[in-house]
């Protein structure tokens, strides 16, 4: 599977996966509780600036990042459309300031901690009688699976790219889906036999 993971050191590289975790959040919720527009910028050129002082190591997640500009700039459209542009550019303000947030996770953070993480968050659970390890293991999948669903469009766009010189939009779906039927498969297979289901 593909990754936006960056090996390339940064100076994120070296936090705690956990402390990333928690700073995430935090920050998160932050953004939701700022109302005022100027604040709401503000943290947005400072997450831009975080966002760049990582260099190289950023290069993984920036298509994710103008994507999340792009949708950004859409639903500030439809708010402008009707007659909230301010709440449009505070929407859009929020939608790409979280992305870069999580991109700056997934690209320095590696999967195997970010599931370490998870595990720990949730062992509490095993007093009830919840397997731990296979809720961590689910819950990585899926973030997992995100991820590979980004990595796998984006390398069907390019190829499609160099096949036509257009665009693909709409015409990747099917082998979109297709592959990532085909990689479900596939680790479903090993997770069988290495849980011996």
């Amino acid at each position: 599977m593909g990754t936006l993971y960056s090996d390339i050191p940064s100076w994120m590289h070296r936090l705690p996966a956990g402390l990333k975790l928690l700073l995430l959040a935090l920050s998160s919720i932050a953004l939701l509780a700022l109302s005022d527009l100027r604040l709401q910028a503000l943290a947005f050129a400072a997450i831009v600036l975080l966002y760049a002082s990582l260099g190289a190591a950023s290069r993984p997640t920036r298509r994710l990042v103008v994507v999340a500009v792009m949708a950004s700039a859409l639903v500030g459209g439809l708010h402008a459309a009707t007659g909230q542009p301010w709440l449009g550019l505070a929407s859009g303000l929020r939608l790409v300031s979280t992305t870069m947030l999580g991109a700056m996770l997934t690209a320095t953070t590696r999967f195997g901690d970010l599931l370490g993480v998870a595990e720990w968050l949730l062992s509490p659970l095993a007093r009830l009688g919840v397997p731990v390890e296979r809720l961590a293991l689910q819950l990585g999948l899926m973030l997992r699976f995100a991820e590979q669903f980004f990595v796998q469009w984006q390398r069907l766009a390019d190829a499609y790219r160099v096949r036509t010189g257009r665009a693909g939009g709409w015409r990747l779906l099917a082998p979109l889906t297709i592959h990532m039927l085909i990689t479900a498969r596939k680790v479903a297979d090993a997770l069988a036999i290495r849980l011996k289901l």
